[in-house]
């Protein structure tokens, strides 16, 4: 990647590892068809959301079963070749790049529910199963996981990121909801951590350790999760207001008043017009939030006219309300469609996709210093927010022909980071380190706590094959 000297810390330290030749046979021989070596496949599988741009593995192999990935991993270790496993490519931070070469592990086609516990709340799934599939795979057992980041991720991949999304508010995020894991470890060895019990004393906590290590520790190749009943009632809405600030204020005094809101997301004016746009909609332009409740009918009206109250003091207004999925579907389209919507606003642009997130008080610091930052510069953007928890994302619009855009946004983004961890929050939220944010973890963890993270990672992957180059440098 081509770039002027002020994005020289951006450019990710490419210190290809050569692939010998013997380990691209012996993949052969053991997956057959299923190891392609095809440069449309390997560049299909070295690219990302981010923005970065690093050469393809060099060869990917389709796992099927669990077996398949330790059998690739023991190999892989054999040869001292870097691994990097592979969901459906949705993470926006570089996770998924192979900086130091290596072989991609593609674990979509390992995408069945294994088990069904409704009496207990609980699910196990391959890593490949996407949250959609999932949830439409249990809906007659009236239960539902409630993680949605969005994208329509694979289980494996959010947990390996410790996503979240919009119900976090309520729910909680990946780390809160795995109970246990399956995971191949650097030397090809399968482990188990955790049960399907809710709590447990026993030993170290390993399942919280491999969830958010970005596939720096292992694969993750099973995965049993929390379930949650789906809501008697449910309840969407949205409501518009004068200005950022007072959508915040709503949303903080909400959430200190404890109405157990499920969704509450912020859309700038930007998003809501890239939306309209795209998505051929009419909502209002002005910022706006979405908002859902969960419960039985009555806990449902109460929370829901509790909110509307304090909206109005904020001079919230144009209430929106739908009870049936078809309304509230056509409602959250907004907010699931704002990262298309917004690309497709600037033709052949690129999006630099940042997030943090802050204690709920400061969220109103935090957010308006960088909203009037992100003004003053130039650059077009996109703002959305799981605000309920203190977290939100900006979207910079780059047009990939002018690198003085990207130096700007990179500033815009070291100054919003800078200001959350002054604000006692975290240079990530949701997406994750991987490339983009390596050196903010620093920041915000300290060197101490970064060198302890190195110590367990050279511990458990002496050879440094597991996604290396991802979260810290070495």
């Amino acid at each position: 990647m081509n770039a002027p000297a002020a994005l020289s810390h951006l450019v990710p330290d490419i210190q290809q590892r050569e692939v010998p030749a013997a380990l691209i046979e012996a993949l052969r021989q053991r997956f057959a068809e299923r190891c392609s070596t095809a440069l449309a496949v390997r560049e299909q599988h070295g690219r990302d959301e981010s923005s970065f741009e690093v050469p393809p593995p060099a060869a990917v192999v389709f796992a099927e079963s669990a077996s398949d990935v330790a059998d690739a991993v023991r190999l892989a270790s054999e040869h001292a070749t870097p691994v990097i496993p592979f969901g459906v490519g949705s993470s926006l931070e570089g996770h998924l790049l192979a900086v130091q070469g290596g072989i991609s592990i593609d674990v979509s086609r390992m995408n069945k529910v294994l088990s069904v516990n409704p009496e207990d709340l609980t699910v196990t799934v391959q890593p490949g199963v996407t949250r959609k599939q999932l949830n439409e795979e249990i809906r007659s057992t009236g239960l539902f996981f409630p993680i949605d980041p969005g994208a329509d991720a694979s289980i494996g991949g959010m947990a390996a990121t410790r996503a979240s999304g919009t119900n976090a508010v309520r729910y909680g995020t990946m780390r809160e909801n795995v109970l246990a894991l399956e995971v191949v470890t650097a030397s090809g060895e399968t482990i188990r951590t955790g049960t399907r019990a809710r709590k447990s004393s026993a030993g170290y906590d390993l399942t919280r350790l491999f969830i958010g290590s970005e596939g720096t520790l292992g694969v993750i190749t099973e995965v049993t999760l929390r379930l949650y009943p789906i809501p008697e009632a449910i309840s969407a809405a949205i409501c518009s207001f004068p200005s950022i600030a007072a959508a915040v204020h709503t949303v903080i005094q909400v959430i200190q008043l404890g109405v157990p809101i499920a969704r509450v997301e912020l859309i700038d004016v930007n998003s809501v017009r890239m939306v309209n746009a795209y998505a051929k909609l009419n909502l209002r332009e002005e910022p706006m939030l979405l908002m859902e409740f969960h419960g039985s009918p009555e806990g449902v009206k109460e929370q829901a006219q509790t909110v509307q109250e304090i909206a109005s003091e904020h001079g919230g207004n144009a209430f929106e309300w739908a009870t049936t999925p078809e309304e509230r579907t056509r409602l959250w389209t907004a907010r699931h469609n704002a990262y298309f919507a917004a690309i497709q606003s600037r033709p052949g642009c690129r999006a630099i996709s940042t997030d943090t997130c802050v204690p709920i008080s400061r969220l109103a610091d935090c957010l308006l210093d960088s909203v009037a930052e992100a003004d003053a510069s130039g650059i077009p953007y996109f703002l959305v927010g799981h605000v309920g928890d203190g977290n939100f994302h900006f979207g910079y619009l780059l047009d990939p022909e002018q690198p003085q855009e990207r130096v700007v946004a990179e500033e815009l983004n070291q100054q919003l980071v800078a200001r959350a961890l002054r604000l006692g929050g975290t240079c990530t939220g949701e997406h994750g380190v991987g490339l983009h944010k390596m050196g903010f973890l620093v920041d915000e963890a300290g060197a101490g706590a970064v060198e302890m993270m190195r110590t367990i990672k050279r511990a458990l992957d002496p050879k440094n094959i597991m996604n290396p180059g991802k979260i810290f440098s070495a």
